[in-house]
């Protein structure tokens, strides 16, 4: 197997990850329960990193890993925000639940596609966490977020 043939494996195997992840985020974001959905979907975005990681070698740095996340995340302030209001919204009685089923499994969709696409950017760059820098990648982060909404909003019956 030659070099490009990893790679060509790697980055397919990457992508099918992330396009994974991002349907279970998008059930996860179902779960009636506030707050409880919202660590969910934070918990399976570590999850596909750390299985990135594993694809492409770098070795897991869970600590670091999620002070990363938080700063591309909070980075997007209505992305950070938003999974948040959307799982906290359904304790509102009556229609809270509805709005956040609306809203929340897209937007964790759409946030996991984000987080991934910018990982797997970075890994096949050859770039490791400690060479990761969150600012730089805050505008593609948002770009992906916009394609992962279009893409989970095309999707949201596989969820």
């Amino acid at each position: 197997m030659t070099e490009l043939d990893k790679t060509n494996d790697n980055l397919a195997d990457a992508e099918e990850l992330v396009k994974k992840s991002m349907y279970v985020s998008m059930a996860a974001g179902l779960v009636p329960v506030p707050m409880f959905d919202f660590l969910a979907i934070s918990t399976i975005q570590l999850e596909m990193i750390r299985r990135l990681s594993h694809i492409y070698g770098i070795p897991f740095m869970e600590g670091k890993v999620k002070n990363l996340l938080g700063a591309v995340i909070g980075g997007g302030l209505t992305s950070s925000v938003g999974p948040l209001a959307a799982s906290l919204s359904k304790m509102i009685p009556v229609v809270g639940w509805s709005i956040g089923a609306v809203t929340l499994p897209l937007t964790a969709g759409a946030s996991t596609y984000a987080i991934g696409k910018v990982f797997i950017q970075h890994f096949e760059s050859v770039g490791t966490f400690l060479t990761f820098d969150p600012k730089a990648v805050r505008a593609y982060y948002a770009e992906q977020f916009k394609e992962g909404k279009i893409i989970a909003e095309a999707n949201k019956t596989a969820a």
